[in-house]
């Protein structure tokens, strides 16, 4: 009945929701079923839904409508079984709401787009033990290879988990060059955002540093002090406080350098999160931006050119950086190579520290 019921419906019948829905409740769309409705052999379906070997281009389109007409849906965990991939890439983030991370996720999903192969985001957050509990996760998933976004874990520490899983590091550069990493230039901009404030008059500078055992916070903590040291200026320890990338250090930051006394006409923020809270202690504490103190974040996130003022800030290339990372897991997933790229950011100067007259 259930077959007379299928023949009946191969044609216009087919079309309609309502033919769809009785046949789903009915039975189970199988390969005979799509094979009877395309007029193609069962071979001829697994080919086209596996993917395993090219098919004339007729029979593929044959296929591929009568599984639209059957509604049929494949069974994405038997595939995996059978061909020991999920066509899944697990992403180990951190942070997740955190500006600077998310614009890399979203490059990473728009460049996995069309693709056969789909992210599933796991948040490490900043203590290490999160995040080997986070990427233990992903790899429990079956997935054929990751992407670890930032992080503070060692390649060491990533490779025990991960195994001979294909690995790329996002954001972060590879402490033992062991897997292939797209990275940004976080000295450098350090160092660009100093010198600017330096040409701009400023010899006083604050530094509200981000994590400690951060590679990201120690490169820019290594670009503020170059800049300083050329300038032929020495360096003092006080003018340099710890954070934690968030907008509270920010606050605590400025609390603390008023609060001991700490003469200052600028500030270098870690990040631009960090950057606001300075911007908001400094307001209570009576201090205007720029005429007092100048203030540069790193990262420039969306928020910073609606400040006030507009916070001038080092600009990473954030979701290019996740386009990319799909791009190259894809080469990797396929046993191509990939070398790593290190992008060079941008100083973008606005209000928050325009030069002093």
């Amino acid at each position: 009945m259930i077959d007379r019921f299928i023949r009946q419906c191969n044609g216009l019948w087919i079309e309609s929701g309502f033919c769809r829905g009785i046949l789903h409740l009915m039975k189970k769309v199988t390969i005979q079923d799509i094979a009877r409705v395309s007029g193609v052999s069962k071979s001829t379906v697994s080919r086209v839904l596996n993917g395993t070997a090219q098919v004339n281009p007729e029979k593929k389109k044959a296929v591929l409508d009568a599984t639209k007409r059957l509604g049929f849906q494949p069974n994405v965990l038997a595939q995996s079984l059978a061909s020991g991939r999920s066509s899944s890439v697990g992403v180990l983030t951190q942070m997740i709401g955190s500006p600077f991370y998310d614009a890399i996720s979203q490059g990473l999903i728009a460049g996995l787009s069309g693709t056969n192969y789909s992210p599933i985001f796991a948040d490490g957050r900043w203590e290490k033990a999160e995040q080997k509990d986070a990427l233990n996760a992903l790899v429990g998933r079956r997935v054929d290879g990751v992407v670890v976004i930032g992080g503070t874990l060692s390649s060491a520490q990533v490779s025990k988990i991960t195994g001979e899983l294909p690995v790329l590091l996002v954001a972060r550069k590879c402490d033992l060059n062991q897997y292939p990493a797209i990275s940004v230039n976080n000295e450098f901009g350090a160092y660009q955002a100093t010198k600017h404030l330096l040409e701009s008059g400023h010899q006083r500078i604050a530094l509200i540093s981000g994590l400690s055992d951060h590679g990201d916070a120690k490169d820019r903590f290594k670009g503020f002090q170059r800049a300083v040291l050329e300038a032929g200026l020495s360096f003092e320890e006080r003018l340099v406080v710890d954070g934690d990338f968030s907008a509270e250090s920010g606050v605590k930051g400025i609390e603390t350098l008023l609060a001991q006394g700490v003469e200052f006409t600028a500030v270098f923020a870690a990040n631009d999160l960090t950057a606001y809270g300075a911007r908001l202690a400094l307001s209570r504490a009576g201090l205007r931006v720029p005429e007092d103190v100048a203030v540069v974040g790193f990262d420039d996130q969306m928020e910073s050119q609606y400040m006030t003022p507009p916070l001038s800030s080092v600009r990473q290339p954030a979701r290019e950086m996740g386009e990319r990372a799909a791009e190259a897991m894809v080469q990797l997933l396929g046993e191509a190579n990939f070398e790593s790229i290190e992008l060079v950011p941008e100083l973008v100067i606005r209000q928050s520290s325009e030069v002093r007259r």
